[in-house]
């Protein structure tokens, strides 16, 4: 008698096996973790172009890079957890740290009151934007973008066209800072980045941020207060931007006029890359953190093998066209 036999099943029948199981989970490991093979990909690649891309000066060329932007993708991830999205950030960035050297240049002080003062401006500009957003029932991207073009005049009418050069010593210190022959400036991002994974997924509001982006209806019947918690993120998020500024204009020694503004395609770009989802209530740090690198690898990687600038905006925009198509095929693949 047969195993068929035996079990009842039909003779000649066909056994199921667990070979298509097995290829759902490779798949979804694979949409998990497409970032890092991605990231791992264009470094080999980029390494086989030029020996120099793998040596340690360019690794830490690409750590100070990848900090400015990774704050920022901190920041843009935040809204974009609770279903919302904030295309202030950069130009926030930008004004945020212009107030703070124009404050010392201005009035003189300790270097350090001025760059809080930057911070603060930030904050409160993110938390204006939270209250349109729920009070005013106000369109996330249309308020956002009227807000980056305030910001965006705002800088310009503050530095009248020019490049503020005149920052104190301690003001740049960071961003020019060594230790061991490694540059200071990326822990900071790794500080962030550790404090952020803590709020997400060890406190009350980094769950509540989850359950108001997954369902914002179902959040609010079961008690969460889902006007304060989006109001909160944005204003955290523009307190990031404001930190962001600061490091930008440490590491460049100098605010120009239009401070921040290329960052705008990358910062959305790096939390939706590394599985940020553009509908909220998902995504992870690590994530975030893959998205940055890769996308700075790239930047690093077309500079050094000679690609013309005006092409890697061109390829900024693909990524972005791409990161949102491998969303949404994570979106189906999970919900089914």
């Amino acid at each position: 008698m047969t195993a068929a036999t035996q079990t009842g099943a039909t003779p000649g029948a066909t056994i199921p096996t667990r070979q298509p199981h097995r290829a759902r989970q490779m798949l979804g490991w694979i949409l998990r973790n497409v970032v890092w093979i991605w990231l791992v990909a264009l470094v080999l690649g980029f390494g086989m172009f030029s020996r120099f891309f793998l040596s340690v000066m360019n690794l830490q060329n690409i750590l100070v890079q990848a900090t400015v932007l990774g704050m920022l993708a901190l920041a843009v991830a935040l809204p974009l957890l609770v279903g919302e999205i904030d295309l202030s950030l950069p130009a926030n960035l930008g004004f945020s740290s212009a107030i703070g050297a124009w404050l010392y240049a201005s009035y003189g002080g300790p270097w350090w009151l001025t760059m809080l003062a930057g911070v603060a401006v930030a904050t409160a500009i993110g938390w204006f934007n939270g209250l349109c957003i729920t009070r005013l029932r106000m369109v996330s991207l249309i308020q956002t973008l009227a807000m980056m073009i305030v910001l965006q005049g705002a800088l310009l009418a503050l530095t009248q066209g020019k490049t503020i050069t005149n920052l104190d010593d301690g003001y740049i210190w960071i961003g020019s800072a060594t230790l061991g022959g490694w540059p200071v400036m990326p822990v900071i991002f790794v500080l962030a980045l550790l404090a952020m994974a803590v709020l997400l997924r060890h406190t009350v509001l980094g769950r509540s941020i989850y359950a108001v982006g997954g369902n914002a209806q179902a959040s609010y019947a079961a008690g969460i207060r889902v006007n304060r918690i989006k109001i909160t993120c944005y204003a955290l998020a523009g307190c990031i931007a404001g930190i962001a500024g600061y490091l930008l204009a440490s590491w460049q020694i100098a605010i120009t006029s239009n401070q921040g503004a290329s960052y705008l395609l990358y910062a959305i770009a790096a939390p939706i890359i590394g599985g940020v989802s553009v509908f909220g209530g998902r995504g992870s740090v690590l994530g975030i953190l893959g998205g940055v690198l890769l996308l700075t690898v790239i930047q690093v990687g077309l500079a050094i093998t000679n690609v013309p600038s005006f092409y890697v905006g061109m390829i900024g925009g693909v990524m972005i066209f791409i990161a949102v198509a491998i969303d949404a095929i994570r979106v189906r693949f999970f919900v089914q």
